[in-house]
């Protein structure tokens, strides 16, 4: 299988989630946090959680650098090879662990989040809007 193959095999395993209720209560589901900068200078390549990352990576370039900086806006927006190097690359990528007391609790917060019914997602985010730090919309 060719990079490239590997790459759209991954992507889609990404945007077509299925979610085992069981991986969550076992503490072996992950939440990957996607790259949202990239920071082209000179001949390197840097990349930035956020804008406080993007600012301190700003922040060590050389005065005489004119960087380009890219933003994304989710995952849907990068190329397979961007995907690759980012979110699916061990040494770059973070993920936070997720675990939960109850596989009921589970099944109904996903059923929320990734079922067909949007009305489902609106009340969900809304009933929790108040208690998000840092919204990125």
């Amino acid at each position: 299988m060719g990079s490239s193959a590997q790459c759209k095999k991954a992507e889609s395993a990404l945007t077509e989630p299925k979610a085992s209720p069981d991986a969550f209560v076992a503490g072996n589901a992950r939440w990957a946090f996607e790259l949202r900068y990239r920071i082209d200078a000179a001949k390197e390549t840097y990349w930035a959680l956020d804008e406080r990352e993007r600012d301190a990576i700003l922040a060590k370039l050389p005065k005489n650098v004119k960087p380009e900086i890219m933003r994304f806006k989710g995952l849907g927006e990068m190329m397979p090879e961007q995907l690759k190097a980012t979110t699916l690359d061990p040494s770059r990528r973070r993920a936070l662990k997720v675990t939960v007391p109850s596989v009921l609790e589970v099944e109904k917060t996903l059923g929320e989040l990734m079922g067909k019914d949007a009305s489902l997602r609106y009340r969900f985010i809304m009933e929790r809007a108040r208690d998000a730090d840092d919204l990125d919309v």
